[in-house]
């Protein structure tokens, strides 16, 4: 028999997962709409040809911002990146493009929106986009090309491990010129719903998981681990993300329940920043491309920006 104290606590969590499902799924929907519309406007050949004629400094301000706005799935931006070193472009302004390209994008910034409002999500694209402009420059100027492996990754688009987490036809081919705007819109719209439906899930898992989180995880244990009495808590939060990533789409609403339970917004985003940046799937795709030190370098870039986004967030936004 289920006790009355564990019941209650069900009943809460269900609760919650309604006020999660109302405010994210429409937010969700539209931003599908957007990954379609990129997706059309934005294919990542495009993107690759453009990026090729830039140097470092311009280059890595277009590669941050071509990352952010482009929503590829991992099978997409590790080839686009393979395809821009390969060219002769920079090793850092590729670096860009790679660390932008899983922290920003259309799902991120409008569930961003519906669950933390406006200014954390204008100074979390305006910190990650930087951070990937400074992260890509340095990384440049460390001499390790020699860490990248001599391998050809531009083919077989078509099938893919998301960057949001489902496995989605996100690859397309460069669209024809002679298709009108109004054509695009409808492809993308007709995109969009394939791509709703197989992200749906990892959203309602993280739904899930976060209506769990809110309700039955004892709220001391969360504060212990992760609240601002521990002194490596945004550390923690960045290290702890990266493991148990599944999809951003799922991440977000876990980190919403993070933070109504008293975790700091700056300890919430490190955890998101390193989740999404260090995901298993992103990792197992760029050790085909990267040497050790190299894949040592993302990773440790990737959870250094959550650290200092998390650490700035929460002396400036609490």
């Amino acid at each position: 028999m289920i006790s009355p104290e564990l019941s209650a606590s069900l009943v809460e969590s269900w609760n919650f997962f309604i006020h999660l499902a109302i405010t994210l799924v429409p937010l969700f929907i539209g931003a599908s709409f957007l990954v379609g519309l990129a997706q059309e406007y934005f294919p990542p050949e495009k993107v690759e040809r453009k990026l090729q004629g830039y140097n470092e400094g311009t280059g890595n301000v277009a590669a941050a911002g071509f990352g952010a706005i482009t929503p590829f799935c991992s099978c997409s931006t590790v080839p686009v990146l393979s395809g821009l070193l390969q060219a002769g472009a920079p090793l850092g302004l590729a670096f860009s493009f790679l660390l932008a390209s899983p922290l920003v994008n259309e799902i991120a910034v409008l569930l961003l929106l519906g669950a933390f409002g406006l200014k954390v999500t204008i100074w979390y694209i305006a910190t990650t986009i930087t951070a990937a402009i400074i992260g890509g420059i340095i990384i440049g100027r460390l001499g390790l090309i020699e860490d990248v492996k001599d391998i050809e990754l531009n083919s077989d688009r078509d099938q893919s491990v998301a960057t949001d987490g489902g496995t989605v036809e996100c690859c397309a081919s460069s669209p024809d010129t002679r298709v009108t705007h109004r054509e695009h819109f409808e492809k993308a719209a007709r995109e969009a719903g394939t791509f709703f439906k197989e992200t749906l899930p990892y959203l309602l898992l993280g739904m899930t998981i976060g209506a769990l989180v809110h309700n039955v995880v004892p709220a001391e244990i969360l504060q212990a681990v992760l609240g601002s009495q521990n002194p490596v808590a945004v550390p923690l939060a960045a290290l702890f993300g990266a493991p148990i990533y599944v999809s951003m789409s799922g991440m977000l609403p876990t980190a919403v329940v993070l933070h109504e339970q008293g975790i700091a917004i700056g300890t919430v985003l490190a955890f998101v920043i390193g989740g999404a940046g260090v995901s298993i799937p992103n990792l197992i795709l760029l050790n085909k491309l990267f040497k050790r030190r190299l894949l040592l370098a993302y990773a440790g870039t990737v959870v250094v920006i959550g650290v200092l986004v998390g650490v700035s967030f929460n002396a400036f936004l609490i």
